[in-house]
């Protein structure tokens, strides 16, 4: 009797352990399919995977310093190692080098060219630098091997975008549009661009519609509002004057609580990656072509240039399409022993752009008399839960009276781990006030992506005049969520031109914390301030200071000498003297050039 139930025990046993090995097999056949493993990575010994983990930890971590040597050891360990291959081009990547970055994706390449991830990046990495042939040829290569990818098709559709084969383009959306694609709209954005160039405005009208209908609070939403109306009153002009050809649309230039720590490890490796100033060289992971700031302008012939996304990010980041003005613009305050200077005229100031005077200045103002474009981003994480209410009233209060003008314009952002726009573009108080209201208490912290997300949905705002861009930020300092870096989001503001105000949201009066240093830098870099007050009156008259200290501000547009489109980092600094006497100037550090994308006709 015993010897038949161990004879039973024993097929159980090797049904079971078929069964588990079966299971196996199919979890490998899956992250294959799916793209996330090479076959190879599976043949990788321990040691080589014990290196991997360790280096994939700190890349969360944000730490692509200290991951570069434990990958280096994991390839040492295993030559033909994809994942630690692609690990470490990513590391290098985030450290600004391109050349090893390339040199890593293209061995993954030659390793196993049954994976499509390595064609993604080497495709990401090639449109950041404009070479959208070679964006295109690893795309195609991408898309060969996962033909139903939402992500690739979109990066491929942007290759083909900037390669002007605009059927293609919509070819493309059409096969992104028929998958599941949440995360995905602006490849109708793109989509609408391609249909302008092919001259077909119903075509486009409804690119825009569908993009809208995808996601209404994008930051390249208000421009296709924008458009749409264009092309409905391009429209009715044609059907009263249809004898008269008509200029075509206009495609604008541009609930758990998680514990968070003020000194964590996290902000210090944030913080210890910051430079005195930003770096040289191309900002590869910002999402867009290097730029002057520039302000945009409405014509009734369109211009598309190209549309370069996030080198970096999974996803499709922020695409743009967007005009090339070699000048820019820059705002800046000017203060004596605490006091707003406001009195100053142009002849007061000394400019240096990339150590040099500029070429010429084009306008000087004060910033009082240019419309206000403000975006008010309230931490709603559980770091900050003890005040909230408070916070949401002061900030009600500021927001109702910083806009004076009837051309001024604000949107509300709450983020925890994720961002929530509860109030788009508007002027209306109530309508502002009731976004602020919505804004709910919950959550983790991701500070350097909302602020990343404010920055572009700010710039992108289809404004034909010069306009000043503001971004006020309600927030402990604290991050422990954010897929992009202090270092890229910095970057982001240089790129981008929007003057950052923080406003500390922590209670104590105690020694300066790492979170408190990042607001420091998130706001003096972009030449902005970061104002810590401790309690609810200082609050309050934080809020007040921080509204004068807005319309007190000066704005100049000049053309910058010896420009060149190299995408490379230009510093500015700005000097004021009156009566005799120097005076404090708060502006931002500098900007990227933009990069001239390389010809493919």
């Amino acid at each position: 009797m015993a010897n038949v139930d161990f004879a039973a025990f024993y097929v159980e046993q090797q049904n079971r352990d078929a069964k588990e090995k079966e299971k196996r097999e199919q979890e490998r056949k899956q992250l294959i399919e799916s793209g996330i493993l090479s076959a190879l990575d599976f043949d990788a010994p321990n040691s080589a995977i014990q290196q991997y983990n360790a280096a994939n930890s700190l890349l969360k971590e944000q730490k692509s310093k200290e991951a570069i040597p434990h990958l280096e050891k994991a390839i040492a360990n295993y030559s033909k190692f994809v994942a630690a291959h692609m690990g470490l081009g990513l590391a290098y990547l985030d450290q600004d080098d391109t050349a090893r970055a390339r040199s890593e994706f293209e061995i993954a390449a030659k390793l196993d060219d049954k994976f499509a991830g390595s064609f993604l990046n080497l495709g990401r990495l090639a449109l950041s630098t404009g070479d959208s042939a070679s964006a295109k040829s690893n795309f195609e290569k991408a898309a060969s091997l996962r033909p139903k990818d939402p992500i690739t098709l979109s990066l491929l559709a942007y290759a083909e975008q900037q390669n002007r084969d605009y059927p293609q383009v919509l070819d493309l959306c059409n096969r992104v549009h028929a998958l599941d694609h949440k995360g995905m709209a602006n490849v109708h954005y793109v989509a609408a661009a391609a249909a302008e160039s092919l001259k077909d405005p119903d075509l486009m009208e409804s690119q825009l519609k569908i993009f809208l209908s995808e996601d209404p609070t994008n930051a390249f939403a208000p421009a296709a509002r924008k458009n749409l109306d264009i092309l409905a009153h391009n429209r009715e002009v044609k059907r009263q004057l249809a004898s008269m050809s008509q200029p075509s649309g206009v495609v604008s230039d541009s609930p758990v609580r998680m514990t968070t720590i003020p000194n964590s490890d996290r902000l210090k490796a944030q913080l210890g990656a910051l430079g005195s100033e930003s770096t040289d060289g191309n900002c590869g992971g910002c999402g867009k072509a290097p730029e002057a700031n520039s302000s945009a302008t409405t014509e009734a012939s369109v211009h598309l240039p190209s549309l370069i996304p996030d080198a970096l990010s999974e996803s499709s980041g922020v695409w743009t399409i967007r005009r090339s003005v070699d000048q820019v613009t820059l705002f800046f305050a000017v203060s004596h022993h605490g006091h707003m200077i406001n009195d100053l005229r142009s002849s007061d100031f000394q400019i240096s752009d990339d150590n040099q005077p500029p070429e010429r200045v084009l306008e000087f103002a004060p910033q009082s008399k240019l419309p206000l474009r403000v975006a008010l981003l309230v931490d709603t994480s559980g770091s900050v839960h003890d005040r909230f209410s408070f916070e949401k009233r002061s900030a009600t209060h500021f927001i109702q009276k910083v806009l004076t003008n009837p051309s001024d314009l604000a949107f509300i952002v709450g983020f925890s781990t994720g961002t929530m726009v509860t109030q788009d573009f508007t002027s209306d108080p109530a309508q502002l006030a009731g976004g602020i209201d919505k804004l709910s208490n919950e959550g983790g912290t991701a500070l350097f992506d909302a602020v990343t997300f404010a920055c572009w949905k700010l710039a992108e705002y289809p404004d034909g005049d010069r306009v000043a861009n503001v971004l006020v930020v309600l927030s402990d300092g604290e991050d422990n969520s954010s897929h992009t870096s202090l270092k890229q989001t910095i970057q982001v503001e240089e790129r981008t031109g929007v003057t950052v105000y923080t406003i500390s949201t922590r209670q104590d009066i105690g020694d300066k914390t790492d979170a408190d240093k990042v607001l420091e830098v998130l706001a003096e870099r972009s030449g902005g301030e970061a104002m810590f007050p401790h309690d609810g009156p200082t609050l309050s008259k934080s809020f007040d200071k921080l509204r004068d200290l807005i319309r007190s501000r000066y704005f100049i547009a000049y053309k910058p000498a010896n420009f060149q489109a190299n995408g490379r980092y230009r510093t500015i600094h700005v000097a004021a003297t009156k009566d005799g006497q120097h005076l404090k100037v708060q502006a931002r550090k500098g900007y990227y050039a933009r990069l001239e994308a390389r010809s493919n006709q």
